[in-house]
């Protein structure tokens, strides 16, 4: 064998361990980092799309004011709110338990007819609807809806919010698959553990702004205290702001 071509035969020898050993798939010429990037690229396990708990609507978006009720309808309490908003001109938002409605559709009716918004939060405002699976979130709020549309006459909720607040990535996503914008609140008079009606008035007006969303309750429990404050905040913020429905 002349020198020439062993010379030849070693060079294709070498040329092959190092295709070999780069998996064979390389292009010619192309630099190894290339190829790394390239291969965790085609390899790595898909990342899922969450969307984040901070989705949900904390501001009106203007220098408008937002009230929003949760909890109802009650049968006791709803009807005082609304005569109060209606005495003051107000529109504002209900964020209806779709037991609720199912209990009081005639009320939910009366919501709708007065102009307010009405707005999906869960059947039986379940604390640990976020824990449950995809399925169990959507059953949920769809039912809910079906109610709400039923018994206002054909109004389709277009707003959702989360039942303490307790928001996750697929609740939102789940409220957006049904029509819904998340909405949550700026602020909160915490006047679900019935502090006096002085103390819900002091804590609104200490947080009031532009563009606020105002979380306030007309079912779940004894909301006189509630209703009391209303009747001096209405006035005294319609003065101040303008107050919308969202």
């Amino acid at each position: 064998m002349t020198r020439r071509i062993r010379t030849a035969l070693l060079g294709l020898t070498a040329a092959l361990v190092l295709v070999l050993a780069t998996g064979g798939s390389a292009a010619a010429g192309e630099p190894a980092t290339a190829r790394a990037s390239a291969q965790s690229v085609t390899t790595a396990a898909p990342k899922p799309i969450l969307v984040p708990a901070s989705t949900p609507y904390r501001r009106t978006g203007s220098s408008a004011v937002a009230l929003t009720f949760d909890d109802g309808p009650d049968p006791r309490w709803t009807p005082q709110v609304l005569n109060l908003l209606r005495q003051h001109r107000v529109k504002a938002t209900f964020c209806l338990v779709g037991a609720n409605v199912k209990a009081h559709p005639s009320l939910v009716r009366k919501i709708a007819a007065d102009g307010h918004a009405l707005c999906n939060h869960t059947m039986r405002h379940d604390l640990n609807l976020k824990k449950k699976s995809r399925a169990a979130i959507l059953a949920d709020l769809r039912e809910t809806s079906a109610l709400i549309t039923r018994a206002s006459g054909g109004v389709v909720p277009k707003y959702f919010r989360a039942p303490g607040g307790n928001w996750s990535g697929v609740i939102v996503s789940v409220a957006r698959s049904l029509g819904m914008a998340s909405i949550g609140w700026t602020v909160d008079p915490r006047d679900w553990t019935k502090p006096p009606a002085s103390t819900i008035v002091s804590r609104v007006r200490a947080s009031m702004a532009p563009g606020v969303i105002v979380l306030m309750h007309d079912g779940g429990g004894d909301r006189s205290r509630t209703v009391a404050a209303c009747k001096v905040l209405l006035p005294d913020l319609s003065s101040r702001y303008r107050l919308v429905r969202l």
